[in-house]
């Protein structure tokens, strides 16, 4: 098993094409694509997060993120956010806007995993606000 300077197994991959929906820099890499299921890892620098999102689809749809370096944190709208660590896995359904990313101090990478259904897409929203994502440790 490879370790790299990240803390995750799975290569960096290129500058993120969705930046303009993050705050901070990430990257992606296609780790697998078969019938309609996506398979990545992001990695996200120290402060990096996407914008609130939600994951749109009928019979299906939604995401499911396995935590595989550093530190982070998920939370969905209304609800506080929560802590992530190597070894965590969130399972958001379909509808649910909600936003995750690195902690402060701390390089972050998760493996995301679009769960297939019928009319799925993503709609990107406002990003997270400087004044919430500060409140966190």
């Amino acid at each position: 098993m490879r370790e790299l300077e990240y803390g995750t197994i799975f290569e960096k991959g290129i500058p993120n094409p969705f930046s303009q929906y993050f705050t901070g820099n990430s990257w992606l890499a296609m780790l697998a694509q078969l019938e309609g299921v996506g398979v990545a890892n992001v990695t996200f620098e120290p402060a990096c997060r996407n914008n609130w999102h939600i994951h749109r689809g009928e019979k299906g749809g939604g995401q499911i993120l396995l935590v595989t370096g550093g530190r982070g944190w998920y939370q969905e709208w209304g609800k506080e956010a929560q802590e992530l660590h190597t070894g965590d896995v969130v399972a958001i359904p379909a509808g649910v806007k909600h936003w995750h990313g690195a902690a402060k101090d701390n390089w972050f990478s998760h493996i995301a995993i679009e769960v297939p259904g019928e009319n799925t897409s993503n709609e990107w929203l406002e990003p997270v606000s400087d004044l919430d994502y500060e409140k966190l440790r």
